[in-house]
C-alpha cells in the first residue's frame, strides 16, 4: 500500500452474534469527523433505547491518529478495546464499530464479554467491503486567461479533484491532489501562476 492511501470500509453493515440470552448487534460505519461518530452513537441510542450497553471504539485519520474506545458501563477494557482491536486488526482508519448489547440474565464475566464484543465487532466487519481510499491535499491557484491552456494541461496530467474554479481575466482553481503528488504539482502550477 502507497504511503498516501488508508484502507477503510465502504458502508454500513451488521452483524448478530448470542451468547447466553445476551444480544450483541455489531454495527459498522465509515466516518470522517468525531461529529459524525456523536451523531450515529445519538440516533443509535434512540433506535436502541432499551438496551443495556452501546459500547463503541473508532479510529479516523488517514495515520489513524484519533481513536477512541468506549466501554458504556461494562467492566474496564471488556468491551470498546476488543472492539479497537478488531478494527485496527483489519489495518482500518475511518471507520467506527458500535456494539449494542441486551443482557440476557447470565453473567459472561470479563473473558466472556471481552469474547462477544471482539466476535460482534469481527462480525460486523466481515460483513463489509474494504475499500482503499487515496489522501488528498487541497491547493489553489490563481493565474491569467493566458495560461488557462497550461493549466488545464497540468490537471490533465495530475487528475486532482476540482473543488472550485472561476474562469475571468484573473482566473482561480482549486484542486484537491493525490498527497504523493502535491509537491511536483504545485511546483509546475509555480511557473504559471501564484498558488495558495
Amino acid at each position: 500500500m502507497a504511503d498516501d492511501t488508508f484502507l477503510t470500509i465502504s458502508g454500513l453493515s451488521e452483524s448478530l452474534y448470542k451468547e447466553k440470552g445476551s444480544k450483541f448487534i455489531g454495527l459498522a460505519y465509515p466516518v470522517k469527523t468525531e461529529e459524525e461518530v456523536k451523531i450515529i452513537l445519538d440516533e443509535l441510542h434512540k433506535k436502541y433505547y432499551d438496551a443495556r450497553h452501546h459500547c463503541y471504539a473508532y479510529i479516523i485519520g488517514p495515520e489513524g491518529e484519533k481513536y477512541r474506545a468506549n466501554d458504556d458501563g461494562e467492566p474496564n477494557h471488556s468491551a470498546g478495546d476488543p472492539i479497537l482491536g478488531q478494527i485496527r486488526s483489519k489495518d482500518l482508519t475511518n471507520t467506527l464499530v458500535v456494539v449494542v448489547r441486551y443482557f440476557g440474565g447470565t453473567k459472561l464475566g470479563v473473558s466472556g464479554l471481552i469474547s462477544a464484543y471482539k466476535t460482534a465487532a469481527a462480525e460486523a466487519l466481515e460483513a463489509n467491503e474494504i475499500i482503499e481510499e487515496i489522501v488528498k491535499e487541497n491547493i489553489a491557484i490563481r493565474y491569467s486567461y493566458e495560461n488557462t491552456n497550461e493549466v488545464m494541461r497540468l490537471v490533465k496530467e495530475f487528475d486532482p479533484d476540482i473543488l472550485d474554479q472561476e474562469f475571468t481575466a484573473d482566473c482561480y482553481l482549486s484542486l484537491a491532489v493525490r498527497k504523493s503528488l502535491h509537491k511536483s504539482l504545485a511546483e509546475k502550477l509555480e511557473k504559471v501562476g501564484e498558488i495558495s
